[in-house]
């Protein structure tokens, strides 16, 4: 039996990245195809998912996707397509937005900025 040393290292720094995997179905493909139209939005498709990843934020516009669509499309929607998900989640009526740090959300999250003495 041969024995093989495998390093890893870690690295705690941000990367300033925040990102979605998607169901690779007819809904997930669209939504792919939506947000890669997006400046600094990178698209990487695998046989069964789609992953969506960008810098420090995301926005997936539900009526920019609704027209993609040609069908309504809402938070309930893009809930049962993403499976999974890195960075700050906000959901709003209208729209699910994506930060890299929970900072940049502050006023989606109630998250103090103050500091406490």
């Amino acid at each position: 039996m041969t024995s093989s040393s495998v390093s890893f290292d870690v690295n705690r720094t941000s990367s300033n990245m925040c990102g979605v995997t998607l169901m690779n179905n007819q809904n997930g493909y669209v939504v792919a195809e939506v947000m890669g139209k997006k400046e600094g939005i990178t698209i990487t498709e695998y046989p069964s998912m789609i992953r969506v990843d960008g810098g420090s934020k995301i926005v997936f516009d539900y009526a920019e996707i609704t027209e993609a669509l040609g069908s309504d499309f809402d938070g309930s929607d893009f809930e049962e397509i993403m499976s999974t998900h890195y960075g700050r989640m906000v959901h709003l009526d209208d729209k699910t937005i994506m930060f890299a740090n929970p900072e940049d959300a502050a006023e989606y999250i109630d998250f103090d900025l103050t500091p406490v003495d």
